[in-house]
């Protein structure tokens, strides 16, 4: 099956979960910049959530351009890393609107925590799909050697 259905519906979702996002950000009434007050909380989660939907969104691009193929196993994966990612829109005000408290922090945490593990599960049922000679096997083999090295010396 081609890889393009996947990586159209997969920047579809993206682009939705940042639209999300920066509407739940409210303006705020008055005119003066100290009425912009409130709303820091929520643009500084905001901020840090858009930075991690960029990362995501940027290594799944470039991981999807050493695919070749994707099967159903691929498929369902990838929907699993799209299910954490649609999520953090929800944490993100969450943790915004209570000013970064202890609670919706957590769970911002495990949202992101799921989304990575969720990444690595796709990852590697495209490098078991492609075989570990496959151009992102031996991409992630040659990052592994130069982070190894680096602690070495």
């Amino acid at each position: 099956m081609n890889k393009g259905r996947m990586e159209a519906f997969s920047d579809g979702v993206l682009a939705i979960v940042i639209t999300i996002m920066v509407l739940e950000i409210k303006v705020p009434h008055g005119h003066e910049f100290i009425d912009l007050k409130p709303v820091i909380p929520v643009f500084l989660s905001y901020v840090l959530s858009f930075i991690y939907v960029g990362i995501y969104w940027n290594n799944h691009h470039h991981m999807l351009h050493t695919v070749k193929r994707v099967n159903g196993s691929i498929l369902w994966a990838n929907l699993h890393l799209l299910f954490w990612l649609s999520l953090i829109p929800f944490v993100t005000g969450w943790m915004g609107e209570n000013h970064f408290s202890p609670t919706p922090l957590a769970l911002y945490g495990v949202v992101l925590l799921m989304a990575s593990i969720a990444y690595f599960i796709l990852q590697n049922l495209i490098i078991k799909s492609h075989g570990h000679t496959s151009l992102l096997a031996k991409a992630l083999e040659k990052i592994s050697r130069v982070k190894y090295r680096r602690y070495c010396t």
